[in-house]
């Protein structure tokens, strides 16, 4: 019915009037929502031909390590079943099993983890690693390549509650690149004929915010003598010299203090950056001892949110 429409239409209006947004939805969302269906509509153009190559180089490395998994277990079996990988690994080969039920042996990943300094579980992460790698991101990619060999992904503007941007079918936010293999992954993107792909960035905006927020002193300082704070925590979590700092263990002191940020947990942490989970928590307590201030401020908001039942957040960010 046109009249009912036109009066809820009337009725949101005028609750967003009263909550003073209606210039979040006329100068942002609106205009942005033309933005994304834009870039829905062209879609990213993909180089097919290379992806598949990438395909079958991965199969080729997912061949070799399966062929080290049958040589150091004895007898070839499906490793992709828990109750035949549980088997292999506690019953033929004896290692020491964390978990079980009563389907067997637990072979989750904080199992794995668990028991990473044994080759073979280290050739078994491996195994999936690539196999996730091949099987989500080149066969379905190119599963979902378009006539035009552009993939036409799905922007949601309106499904994080964080207010983040999400993307599915398939998901185009999520392209591995901590790895050498994700990164080559990435460069079968590619611009259209004629055209330039752009890649901008806010630089940290997430640790310059909570060091705003936090009031540490420490981090507030890196950022005012623009001091590379990722070199430093890895200085720091790491026990080495700041000018010993390599590019990896820079990388993952980066995963560290952006981890930080959103909650990480150590198991998290473990498989991100790839140490056992007892190294991964003893990263986070170096972290804290480095940064009291953002302890400090993290403890803080947790016991507000249970005094209040909620939190809030100011972001000025003019005093860094």
């Amino acid at each position: 019915d046109a009249g009912v429409l036109a009066g809820l239409c009337d009725a949101l209006a005028a609750a967003l009037d009263e909550s003073g947004q209606r210039k979040l939805l006329d100068e942002m969302e609106l205009p942005l929502a033309r933005v994304l269906a834009d870039m829905e509509r062209i879609g990213f153009a993909v180089d097919a031909d290379g992806i598949r190559a990438f395909g079958d180089s991965l199969r080729g490395e997912l061949d070799g390590i399966l062929n080290n998994i049958y040589t150091e277990v004895g007898y070839e079996f499906n490793v992709n079943s828990p109750k035949q990988l549980g088997e292999a690994l506690f019953d033929k080969l004896g290692l020491p099993p964390r978990k079980k039920n009563a389907r067997g042996y637990s072979t989750d990943a904080e199992t794995l983890e668990a028991l990473r300094d044994y080759p073979l579980v280290e050739d078994i992460l491996q195994y999936r690693a690539y196999q996730k790698l091949n099987s989500t991101y080149v066969e379905g990619l190119l599963k979902v390549i378009a006539e035009d060999g552009r993939i036409h992904t799905r922007f949601n503007q309106t499904e994080a509650r964080t207010g983040r941007l999400s993307s599915d079918n398939p998901n185009l936010q999520n392209i591995p690149i901590r790895t050498e293999l994700g990164s080559r992954l990435r460069g079968y993107f590619v611009a259209g004929q004629g055209e330039t792909l752009v890649d901008a960035d806010y630089s940290q905006i997430e640790l310059r915010i909570l060091a705003h927020m936090s009031g540490d002193d420490r981090l507030i300082g890196a950022y005012r003598s623009a001091q590379d704070i990722h070199a430093i925590t890895a200085s720091e979590v790491f026990h080495i010299p700041l000018d010993q700092v390599t590019p990896l263990q820079r990388r993952n002191a980066k995963a560290v203090n952006f981890g930080i940020v959103y909650g990480i947990s150590a198991f998290s942490l473990a498989q991100d950056i790839g140490v056992s989970v007892a190294e991964a928590k003893e990263y986070m307590e170096r972290y804290f001892d480095t940064y009291r201030g953002v302890k400090r401020y993290m403890e803080q908001v947790v016991e507000t949110a249970r005094e209040k039942g909620y939190v809030e957040t100011l972001m000025h960010l003019s005093l860094i």
